[in-house]
């Protein structure tokens, strides 16, 4: 007789994955386990954006929970707080979003433009969990974009608190956590392992299997849990067919775990359960020092670092340049042109344009009345104006805007070390691996091709090759950053070294505009004086500073219509004076044959007559020309200025040195492109304003700053100018950084080569691994981080 079983299936929800206990909602032929969860996917079909789904399986969250009471949202004043910038038309604002942990989640919300079109745009940062969106806030209000949010599963976590500086400590709660399972694992394994490696009494032998389970019980939280994130980024690497260093690192902890349960549960031996947890607890070490380094370091660094430069304050009707890092609630700023405004600020004086693309992406000006707030991060498009503080500076706000991604959209295709190496090592482990499995197979020795396959997976796995490079560059930064060269990241150190052709430009960065001589030939009335002064007093260009010096007035009137064209000057209005100040084209007058910077004074198209600024190099510019040839770089000049010193120039720089002048921005740029499709590797070293699109063409760009608020988010690096005589010091300082990585990886290859002599005998016993691999890992840490500090010792840079 037939047996009759009933089977019972049972459904998971095809949004979230949580099983279907209840009557399921059905739609499409999809199964969900709430009404929730079902709208979503409504939602989202209605939109087109099914490919959500594409990505991974159940990438959602569940929708059951209730929603919270939004109405807080409407209130103007909590929106001001939590919002980056407003205006009229355009909202910017970043969410922290605590379910952001698959590629579908990224995928679907930088698509939100698709669910609303009054969203603009919107960018993920997965690592920090963070959403930046910009949208019309006269289209859709803030309260209906977080309720837009929260309807497909991403509800934000708002607080009126930091909430990114937040994130960060859950992140790093959350490895903290994996290091504490992996030594509490780690500890407890290699204390039963003890009497397997010295010899058993007869009293160990008998509980030998024991032992051997325990340590398996062991291996399992830290397979599973502490190493979960190699395992994901392997993952992630290989779908998206490339091989990152994370691939090996997954696999030899993978084959450990595998070949010990198949040692402990057939009793042929004692496994690599201790193993396994001293690598992934080295490792997990590893990577909390390098967050930790880079937090303090490198990619949240101090506001100070990135700008290491000062803000005009107004006290007590004298103008005086502070460190940002003093800047103080209620403190009265002056803005010049093309300058960046640090913080939020009230408007007290001038007509404001700001231009607000660092932070929306609109290169529209925005204007601005008096009384009006002025949010951080715009660059004023005009005259100067004058704003008094009312929010203090925003570290990782003024972060954001120097890594913003509009400033990369330049393709600087650089391979570093490491990435290089990732796209062979996987490659040649496998090969070795399967190549000796092969031999012992063909030998007749399935054994020893098995122990030789898993033997060299587990003794080549790259952790010390991973910790090399962070450790080094980390360090690297440090050193950079205390002799105030501020890198943007640890890729354009490596950048640094492989450049072979450095570009410079002429004042304000090998001439020094803190020692320099002023003239002017010609006449000048007491109005027109103090109209010129008024008009310089806008500009942020060294040669526009040292004429309101020169001119010393006290007396400011108001200018009307200013405006400044880059490398040509600048012109305004007053009453019945048009003013024009600048070279010799721009005021239209013929050049005239006399020597140092020349800067043109017109008043209703009368030439008046011409400031000449001979200004004294920087210290030690001969010796830094000097020493970089020695280190055979090429050098080149080029200019906007005329050329009447170029022979003295030519004394100073190589015989084959090009030195080219009356150079537009444009021109920089397309010489420097030139060079480079010559194969050469360019740094260009300018002073941020003139030189911004050359910076950003260079396969390096340093801006040169002194005493002026002078942003490029364009560069890769700023440079002090009372550290420019240590440049080349810093070129040879970056090659021994690279030096050192290529060092720590021959060593790493060393043991890997004593490691697999044995392991593709297939003999390589629990002890031999586990003596090792800690060895090699702390063996490359010590190395890295003493040799750094050797170097920059040796470069007399600490």
């Amino acid at each position: 007789m037939a047996m009759r079983r009933n089977v019972e299936i049972v459904a998971s929800c095809y949004h979230c994955g949580d099983e279907v206990t209840d009557t399921p909602y059905v739609m499409e032929d999809h199964t969900f386990c709430c009404l929730g969860c079902q709208t979503v996917y409504q939602i989202l079909n209605e939109n087109n954006l099914q490919s959500y789904y594409t990505y991974n399986v159940h990438p959602g969250k569940a929708q059951k929970s209730s929603q919270a009471d939004l109405s807080y949202l409407d209130e103007p004043n909590i929106i001001a707080k939590l919002v980056d910038y407003q205006d009229t038309e355009i909202g910017v604002i970043t969410f922290y979003i605590p379910v952001i942990h698959c590629s579908s989640c990224v995928w679907l919300l930088e698509h939100l433009y698709k669910l609303n079109p009054a969203i603009a745009s919107s960018q993920v940062d997965f690592m920090k969990k963070q959403t930046s969106i910009t949208f019309k806030n006269q289209e859709i209000s803030l309260r209906e974009l977080v309720q837009l949010l929260v309807n497909i599963g991403y509800e934000p976590k708002i607080t009126l608190q930091d909430v990114v500086k937040e994130g960060k400590k859950i992140n790093q709660g959350a490895l903290v956590r994996k290091i504490t399972v992996a030594g509490f694992c780690f500890g407890n394994s290699m204390m039963i392992s003890f009497p397997d490696y010295f010899g058993m009494g007869v009293f160990e032998r008998e509980y030998a299997s024991f032992f051997g389970y325990m340590n398996l019980a062991f291996g399992i939280p830290v397979l599973l849990y502490s190493a979960s994130d190699y395992f994901t980024s392997a993952w992630y690497s290989l779908k998206q067919r490339r091989l990152n260093l994370d691939v090996p690192l997954a696999l030899g902890i993978l084959v450990l775990f595998l070949r010990s349960a198949f040692d402990i549960l057939n009793q042929s031996g004692a496994g690599f359960i201790d193993t396994l947890c001293s690598l992934v607890f080295f490792i997990l070490i590893g990577k909390w020092v390098q967050q930790r380094t880079y937090y303090h370091i490198s990619f949240e660094r101090d506001y100070r670092s990135y700008f290491p430069v000062a803000v005009t304050v107004i006290q007590d009707h004298d103008e005086r340049p502070i460190q940002i890092a003093e800047l103080q609630v209620g403190d009265r700023i002056l803005v010049r042109n093309n300058e960046i405004i640090p913080a939020d600020a009230i408007l007290l004086n001038g007509y404001a344009a700001v231009d607000f693309s660092f932070v929306t992406g609109e290169s529209k000006p925005i204007e601005k009345t008096l009384g009006e707030l002025v949010y951080a991060g715009g660059r004023q498009i005009g005259g100067a104006i004058e704003l008094e503080v009312v929010k203090p500076v925003s570290q990782s706000y003024l972060t954001r805007l120097w890594n913003n991604e509009s400033f990369k959209s330049y393709d600087k295709n650089f391979d570093t070390f490491v990435g290089l190496i990732s796209k062979y090592f996987t490659v040649a482990l496998i090969s070795i691996a399967m190549l000796a499995a092969l031999l012992w197979a063909f030998g007749g020795n399935a054994d020893r091709a098995w122990g030789a396959f898993t033997a060299v997976l587990i003794i080549a796995c790259p952790c010390a090759l991973a910790l090399s490079s962070p450790f080094t560059l980390s360090a690297a930064l440090s050193i950079f950053d205390k002799n105030k060269l501020y890198i943007k990241n640890t890729s354009a150190i490596e950048q640094m070294a492989a450049i072979d052709t450095i570009v410079f430009d002429k004042t304000g960065t090998i001439s020094s505009p803190t020692s320099s001589a002023m003239y002017f030939e010609g006449e000048l009335t007491k109005m027109e004086r103090q109209i010129v002064s008024s008009i310089c007093r806008n500009s942020s260009h060294p040669l526009s500073r040292e004429i309101v010096k020169w001119l010393a007035e006290d007396f400011i009137v108001p200018i009307e219509r200013y405006a400044e064209t880059v490398g040509m000057g600048q012109e305004g209005i007053y009453q019945d004076y048009v003013v024009r100040i600048g070279s010799a084209g721009f005021v239209n007058q013929s050049r005239m044959t006399v020597g140092g910077s020349v800067v043109y004074v017109s008043v209703n198209d009368n030439i008046k007559g011409f400031f000449t600024l001979e200004q004294s190099w920087r210290t030690g510019l001969s010796d830094v020309i000097n020493e970089l040839k020695k280190n055979s770089y090429h050098l080149h000049l080029i200019s906007g200025d005329n050329e009447r010193r170029a022979d003295t120039l030519r004394l100073i720089f190589p015989e084959q040195t090009k030195l080219l002048f009356n150079q537009t921005p444009s021109d920089k740029m397309t010489r420097i492109e030139a060079w480079q499709h010559e194969g050469k590797r360019v740094c260009m070293l300018g002073d941020g304003l003139n030189d911004a699109g050359a910076l950003r063409t260079a396969n390096l760009g340093i801006a040169v700053s002194d005493d002026i608020n002078n942003f490029s988010p364009g560069c890769d690096a700023i440079l002090d100018g009372v550290s420019f005589d240590k440049l080349p010091r810093f070129f040879a300082f970056a090659g021994d950084a690279v030096k050192v990585i290529k060092i720590s990886f021959v060593i790493s290859m060393l043991y890997n080569v004593v490691g697999l002599s044995f392991a593709v005998q297939g003999t390589m016993s629990p002890l031999f691994a586990a003596i090792l691999m800690p060895i090699s890992t702390v063996t490359i840490i010590s190395f890295t981080s003493l040799m750094t500090r050797w170097y920059a010792n040796r470069r007399k840079l600490i």
